[in-house]
């Protein structure tokens, strides 16, 4: 029997199965960590830096264990500091509970120290649940339900327990009026559409001659149902770039990520097509899909409030992606006359992945950033995890690096927030202790979170079965995404009070805490170093000196387009001359010999 509701509050988790809680202390869960004592730390309490760290490790966690992520944090700034890390679980709909201490309930609305209106402050973020704990008799009911919530529907709930509750002796809810007494376990949803909506989506898939699959994390699941789909109706399979796993790249037809930091080939396929069935992805960049009046389109999605956006979807189906294409499957036809759509979609492809190689042999000072990732990729591990952060280092992440196999690989989709990408590494580390991690991370998030948490991987690392988890920083000395960004999209120079970046000697770093490291300066350096990193006996960090010059294209930029950019902004960049010379050469690979004729 347990003593106290912070014993109870533990006992419920494991008896959830939760096996880890990333958290930070603070004596707003004093209690909570008195009863970890007393429970043997089960489940085991990991400690990040930050709490904002520990709420993008419970979503790294949850993303690659297919598991609810679990944080805590204190009352007040504690609270405030696993924000940022929850509204990227929700957003990219990651099932994550938060359990969040609050002062006592005999301080509350007196202007405490570290009183924060909780409920108030979390009702956005937990939207779906949020629950402050008053009497011991509501925390099965309250515990239950964030963790049923967040895992049925995919995201956040924040359960908030004040210190002197927690303290309180624990008594269950009893067979009495206003009592809520509650169960664990849930099973997983699995919802089919009606069958004479099927029907009709068959009818315009079948009625299609050149179709376009867009997918994303919700088709996770329904890996062979859309092969089979796009391999039946001889169709193009584009990846929003949280389903970048979702299909290995080396299917001919895969053409790889979409949007401004996808591929040429993809936005071919969407530019094209007559057809188009997207499958778990609510992708919102809609100027790279179809022209709204172009192709007949089917949607799946397992979540109805995501079902309809995006597209003037001829037929929403509201369900599980595998149960769905399985009942669709036997209902599509073959058909000869997209064998010539195939074709194209597969030399589109096959073109695209020459001019990324392209592109990374373009000499740069020092270092490509984009040779760097591409080197990378035929090294990769077969059961590899990959994490990326926000940036110019994302775009590299999604063009040159193939998925394939059982890889697995993740990054703040919706957010888009600076700083995940080490964490995420940290928590898939803990999901897959027995699995190799890279986390690609630019200068920028490594000075302002990722250097935190190499103490956290230097603290729990030995632990790991495979003690492999190598981060690669793109150090530059700029801000380089919002640097491209002012100047493509408001024709400005680069401003360097709020761009350029201190060096600062990450591998040195690395090795001051523990782990081991190495700074990369020449080009002919690269590809040795990921194969001493891959091979290291413990994390491994690589800094790698690269060229801020090098150019995010978007996939539809022209030569003209570039050229007309950076002419417009030479008047004031400090790297005029170096832009212009690597946005030209980035570009001008598309257009060599051997470029496919249609375009």
């Amino acid at each position: 029997m347990t003593d106290k509701v912070s014993d109870y509050v533990l006992q419920r988790l494991r008896e959830w199965d939760v096996e880890r809680v990333f958290s930070y202390a603070g004596d707003g869960i004093n209690e909570l960590l008195a009863a970890w004592g007393r429970a043997d730390n089960e489940p085991t309490f990991t400690q990040a830096r930050h709490e904002e760290m520990a709420a993008f490790e419970a979503v790294g966690y949850a993303k690659f264990s297919g598991k609810v992520g679990v944080c805590a944090a204190t009352s007040g700034p504690g609270a405030v500091h696993l924000l940022n890390g929850l509204y990227d679980a929700k957003l990219d709909h990651v099932p994550v509970v938060a359990i969040v201490g609050q002062t006592n309930r005999s301080a509350m609305g007196g202007s405490y120290q570290q009183e924060i209106d909780l409920v108030n402050l979390y009702k956005d973020v937990a939207s779906e649940f949020c629950e402050m704990v008053t009497v011991p008799e509501q925390l099965p009911n309250v515990l239950d339900r964030a963790m049923r919530i967040s895992w049925t529907r995919r995201t956040v709930t924040a359960v908030i327990i004040p210190a002197d509750v927690q303290e309180l002796e624990y008594s269950p809810p009893t067979h009495d009026f206003k009592m809520v007494p509650s169960s664990l376990g849930v099973s997983s949803p699995t919802p089919v559409p009606r069958s004479s909506d099927m029907a009709q989506a068959a009818q315009v898939l079948n009625d299609g001659e050149r179709i376009a699959v867009l997918v994303g994390q919700g088709a996770a699941g329904a890996k062979d149902e859309v092969k089979q789909v796009a391999e039946l109706m001889d169709a193009g399979v584009a990846k929003a770039l949280l389903g970048k796993d979702t299909l290995p790249d080396d299917l001919p037809y895969v053409t790889g990520s979409i949007g401004l930091l996808g591929t040429r080939a993809s936005y071919e396929l969407m530019r094209d097509c007559d057809t188009l069935l997207v499958v778990g992805s609510s992708f919102p960049y809609t100027q790279f899909m179809p022209e709204l009046d172009q192709a007949r389109a089917v949607q799946i999605d397992i979540d109805p409030n995501m079902i309809g956006m995006r597209y003037p979807f001829e037929v929403n189906l509201v369900g599980d992606a595998k149960e769905t294409l399985t009942t669709l499957l036997p209902q599509l036809d073959r058909d000869k006359k997209r064998r010539s759509w195939r074709e194209k979609v597969e030399r589109d492809v096959t073109q695209w992945w020459e001019v990324m190689r392209r592109r990374a042999d373009v000499s740069a000072e020092p270092i490509n950033p984009e040779y760097v990732v591409h080197a990378l990729d035929p090294l990769l591990p077969d059961d590899v995890i990959v994490t990326s952060d926000s940036g110019s280092a994302a775009n590299w992440y999604a063009r040159h690096l193939r998925m394939r196999g059982n890889m697995r690989c993740s990054l703040s989709g919706t957010l888009a927030t600076m700083g995940p990408g080490v964490p995420y590494a940290i928590g898939a580390k803990f999901a897959h202790p027995d699995r190799p991690v890279i986390a690609l991370v630019g200068d920028g998030a490594m000075q302002m979170n990722g250097m935190g948490e190499l103490v956290t991987a230097a603290k729990y690392w030995q632990e790991w079965q495979d003690p492999r988890m190598v981060v690669a920083v793109l150090n530059n000395h700029d801000l380089n995404q919002v640097t491209w960004e002012m100047r493509a999209m408001n024709g400005a120079p680069q401003f360097l009070p709020s761009q350029s970046l201190p060096d600062v000697p990450y591998a040195d770093f690395a090795h001051l805490v523990g782990l081991d490291g190495v700074r990369v300066e020449r080009p002919e350096d690269v590809e040795s170093s990921w194969h001493r990193a891959l091979g290291a006996d413990r994390p491994f960090v690589i800094d790698f000196r690269t060229d801020p010059d090098v150019p995010p294209i978007p996939p539809h930029a022209s030569l003209d387009q570039i050229e007309s950019a950076a002419s417009a902004i030479l008047h004031g960049d400090t790297e005029s001359a170096g832009l212009v010379r690597q946005g030209v050469k980035a570009k001008v690979q598309d257009f060599l010999p051997g470029h496919n004729k249609d375009r």
